[in-house]
């Protein structure tokens, strides 16, 4: 942060700003735009994209900007950026394609839409901040393949709990401790939860309902864990992961050692999981061990215990207050607060919410039919899975009970979704036997790589 807040403020002594566009205006869009327009120096919020216009000028309008244009062509959003005026849109795509931008951040928790927005920025050389991690657990680590190409970062953002996990998990393993499970800590889980079981609370914080499901439910979890499970290469230790619950405000140093088991942890690359009910909440943690038994000594005296496994946390997770510094690491230093590593680790698979019927057309995220669960990637290869971020407008082929796990044998998709070609070109190439085979894939499958608008 010392090196992102100075590397910002030469921005702005300079009067050379980062120009970031933001797709999405609702809860926490506009909370970014008010981070960036009046607490971030060296960062210009020069566009706002958003299906309802209304929404976009809002999102201006209470970050003290009130003079906004609407402007329809990419002839009208470059010009007003040259000219320092602020732009809203109902056209996403121009954000991704004007000169003048340098990053692009998706904000809207939708997976068809977000992939298509994430493809054209990466197309245009711009960087991609997702603050959508349905897109990121489904295709980000093809979506990296095309970011890595087109010499551009793509990201989640720091602030949302993925990206404080990621900053804990480099910092620890920078520490020289080795670690074994990165966590996250919730305060309810239910995975029958509904949009009209959590309307109530959704009001008073001014949010989506189906939004305030997915994490209520599970499936947001699911995609969390396995984003950080992507960028570090760990697994979870079984469908669902552990997810232990303990009494509603327990001290997570007093009851973590407890709540894994030992063997899950210090065998393979380690695991993502959670916690329900442990305060600090809703923190993120790591658990990790170290094999010196100086340095062993050490951690002892700093209060960390004996081991094998040592605790460290962060008590808080600011989402939409620390965006600004993902798209700082981003522009200015190439650095992601989190990206996929290589192939999938973990997917996030569709079950039954509640019995389902041959005929039916399965609903979003976070609604009436579907929650998300964490499975292996291999796993879900080999089973033929259905990754919850597809779900969306599949027909069953058959009647499904409750809590079944979806198959793609038992539905039919769309047709014509970029994120189910993403899906197969992702699966193919990081099945290739090497470098040449995954250039063919990509050379093979070039109609992937144009957006459906």
């Amino acid at each position: 942060m010392i090196i992102v807040d100075s590397a910002l403020a030469k921005r702005q002594a300079e009067g050379n700003p980062i120009r970031v566009a933001m797709v999405g205006a609702g809860f926490m869009g506009r909370g970014i735009a008010l981070q960036i327009s009046q607490y971030t120096l060296g960062m210009e919020l020069v566009a706002i994209a958003n299906r309802t216009l209304n929404k976009a000028r809002q999102a201006y309008t209470e970050a003290q900007i009130p003079e906004v244009d609407e402007v329809s062509t990419l002839a009208q959003l470059e010009e007003n950026i040259r000219q320092g005026r602020y732009s809203i849109t109902e056209d996403a795509m121009l954000l991704c394609e004007a000169e003048g931008v340098d990053a692009v951040i998706e904000v809207t928790g939708a997976v068809e839409f977000g992939t298509n927005i994430a493809m054209r920025a990466i197309q245009n050389g711009k960087h991609i901040i997702m603050m959508n991690a349905e897109v990121d657990g489904t295709v980000g680590p093809i979506l990296k393949v095309y970011a890595d190409k087109a010499g551009v970062v793509f990201t989640n953002a720091d602030g949302d709990q993925p990206g404080v996990t990621m900053n804990l998990y480099r910092f620890v393993k920078g520490l020289g401790v080795k670690p074994v499970l990165c966590g996250n800590i919730k305060g309810l889980h239910d995975p029958y939860r509904n949009p009209t079981t959590q309307e109530g609370f959704a009001k008073k914080w001014g949010q989506q309902p189906s939004m305030v499901t997915s994490f209520a439910d599970g499936s947001k979890i699911s995609f969390e864990q396995a984003i950080i499970a992507n960028g570090t290469g760990m697994r979870v230790a079984k469908r669902g992961m552990h997810g232990p619950t303990v009494a509603s405000g327990s001290s997570l140093k007093d009851c973590v050692h407890s709540l894994y088991p030992i063997e899950d942890l210090l065998e393979g690359p380690g695991i993502v999981d959670y916690v329900v009910g442990a305060e600090p909440g809703p923190g993120v943690f790591v658990l990790g061990t170290h094999d010196n038994p100086i340095q062993q000594h050490y951690l002892n005296l700093y209060k960390l215990g004996e081991g094998p496994l040592y605790l460290f946390y962060t008590p808080y997770h600011l989402c939409h207050f620390e965006v600004p510094a993902t798209v700082a690491r981003a522009v200015l230093f190439q650095d992601a607060a989190l990206t996929p590593m290589g192939a999938p680790q973990v997917s996030v698979v569709s079950a039954a919410k509640k019995d389902l019927k041959a005929g039916e057309v399965l609903d979003g995220i976070g609604h009436y039919m579907t929650y998300g669960l964490c499975e292996n990637a291999d796993t879900t290869a080999r089973e033929r899975l259905l990754p919850i971020g597809v779900a969306e407008g599949c027909v069953l082929k058959r009647d499904i009970p409750k809590d079944q796990v979806i198959t793609y044998d038992d539905v039919v998709l769309p047709e014509g979704r970029l994120v189910d070609k993403l899906l197969e070109q992702q699966a193919a190439y990081f099945s290739a036997p090497d470098a040449a085979a995954r250039e063919e894939v990509l050379r093979g499958s070039s109609n992937v790589a144009l957006p459906i608008t």
